[in-house]
């Protein structure tokens, strides 16, 4: 699709900062700068620090991808940033750049749902997505399963989280082995050791009586204290705590109430699409269990550097956005900490910069 509009994508929901172009469904560059390293000094992300790592890298970050691509400015045709969900700081660190290019450049702005665009990114990989489709969303702060009918206007919740993240309880349990954050690559790299079979811990929500009011929900802070509690037994004990295997055994738990709900709500819906975005769907053990459970469906994940936040996938859903026509948003939109999945594009903020006003909008 080389006569395709040129896509800039903007993403700035948490600690990386995403900037990426694409070309219909061909992603010319995807330049990324993370402050995962500042973050980790305090077992976590800091919002203030993030959103001074943003202001701090975009420009350079913003002109790698230009470089990569071997564009300018002025060969941009539409601009595309993470409106929400996301740290409200950081959102309007992306927002705001988005906006003054959109002026500057007189180029429509497309203020779009960070969810969704987890979903889009698959186009950039495997092509169209099979509408309708389901989708597994897994980071570190949202862990969703998703009907979506059409990614640039109709995605619905079919279940969500009740506590912690599936990412966040990676990062949590890290903490509890004593591993660096971000806990989901050290806890994948640790438990490829250990024996997954060497504890048994509880699957949340998975029980025959949770199958009327949470069939598709999750719930991972019972698994996280479960793993606190028997690494708190041994060490009480004076018992050696077999790291790898703790790791081995909570990521086994994790990826099995992942797959297990994904095949549950495809079989539920008879849909034979299942796309898995988000950074815990970098996870190697999650992906080998799908492999393995779900080779009767068509499982589209993206490859690790597109789960994880980027601008690629805020250009991706931009894109997908141009093609079909929808109308981009409109000044003003400002950054909604809270935007729900099914608000694909945002319309102006009411109130301030701090919460944008989501809806979706059909051209």
């Amino acid at each position: 699709m080389t006569d395709a509009p040129l896509v800039l994508g903007i993403e700035t929901s948490c600690d990386e900062t995403g900037v990426a172009l694409v070309r219909g469904r061909t992603l010319l560059a995807d330049a990324v700068a993370s402050s995962v390293d500042e973050q980790a000094r305090f077992g976590g992300v800091v919002p203030e620090v993030a959103s001074r790592a943003h202001l701090e890298s975009f420009d350079a970050t913003l002109d790698r991808a230009l470089d990569e691509a071997g564009v300018s400015l002025a060969d941009v045709d539409a601009v595309a940033v993470t409106s929400g969900p996301g740290l409200v700081g950081a959102l309007l660190v992306g927002v705001s750049a988005a906006e003054a290019l959109s002026v500057a450049l007189d180029r429509p702005l497309y203020g779009v749902n960070h969810l969704a665009a987890h979903v889009a990114v698959d186009r950039l990989v495997h092509g169209d997505i099979p509408e309708p489709a389901i989708a597994l969303l897994v980071s570190g702060g949202h862990t969703s399963l998703l009907r979506v009918n059409d990614v640039t206007l109709d995605v619905s919740p079919l279940g969500a989280t009740l506590d912690d993240a599936a990412g966040e309880a990676f990062d949590k349990v890290a903490r509890l082995l004593g591993l660096p954050f971000p806990g989901g690559p050290h806890i994948d790299r640790v438990a490829r050791g250990g024996d997954p079979a060497s504890i048994d811990f509880p699957r949340g929500l998975t029980t025959a009586r949770d199958d009327d009011e949470h069939r598709l929900d999750f719930s991972f802070s019972g698994l996280k204290t479960a793993v606190s509690r028997w690494i708190r037994s041994a060490q009480d004990d004076g018992r050696h705590v077999p790291v790898a295997d703790v790791a081995a055994a909570f990521q086994e738990a994790v990826a099995d109430v992942l797959v297990t709900k994904a095949l549950r709500a495809c079989a539920d819906s008879g849909i034979g699409t299942l796309v898995v975005g988000g950074g815990v769907a970098a996870n190697s053990r999650l992906r080998t269990m799908l492999e393995d459970r779900a080779a009767h469906l068509d499982v589209r994940i993206p490859p690790p550097s597109l789960c994880t936040d980027n601008g690629a996938m805020v250009a991706a859903l931009g894109a997908a956005l141009v093609e079909r026509g929808r109308a981009p948003s409109s000044p003003g939109i400002g950054a909604d900490s809270s935007m729900p999945v099914g608000e694909i594009i945002a319309t102006p903020a009411r109130g301030g910069l701090h919460r944008g006003a989501a809806g979706i909008v059909e051209g």
